[in-house]
């Protein structure tokens, strides 16, 4: 599906709808240039699952963790724009989570293609600049 989204307050909701019909195990794998969106883009999904919290991208940490009481699962932000191996995701853990009770929502998730199952949902926000500076195509 192709959703254009004119602003990133569209953006935004579109991806707390999204995150509102998902459910544990699911995986979300977001891809795109920079500044395209993808934050905004997981700050709408965290909304969606009732973060409470405002989402950052975890780009130094990798990962960032939301499980709070109102949440009905926990949400695994990754980040891994800085990752150069596999290894390095298996040393924090990455099969735990991603085979675990929540949901995740990885940001640049083609630098890791081959660790990632097939059932994850894949997400790529492309800029049109010559439409006008807020436009994004999301491919879902």
């Amino acid at each position: 599906m192709i959703v254009k989204s004119y602003s990133a307050a569209e953006t935004f909701d579109l991806a707390c709808g999204l995150a509102q019909k998902a459910k544990p195990g699911d995986i979300f794998c977001l891809t795109g240039e920079l500044g395209c969106g993808k934050t905004v883009f997981a700050q709408g999904f965290g909304q969606g699952l009732n973060v409470g919290s405002q989402i950052v991208s975890p780009t130094f940490t990798i990962l960032n963790i939301y499980d709070k009481p109102m949440q009905k699962f926990p949400l695994y932000h990754f980040d891994v724009y800085r990752i150069r191996s596999s290894d390095e995701m298996k040393d924090i853990g990455f099969e735990e989570y991603i085979f675990g009770d929540g949901v995740c929502l990885i940001e640049w998730a083609e630098i890791i293609k081959a660790l990632i199952p097939e059932t994850a949902h894949w997400i790529h926000i492309k800029k049109d600049l010559t439409i006008s500076e807020a436009y994004r195509i999301i491919t879902l």
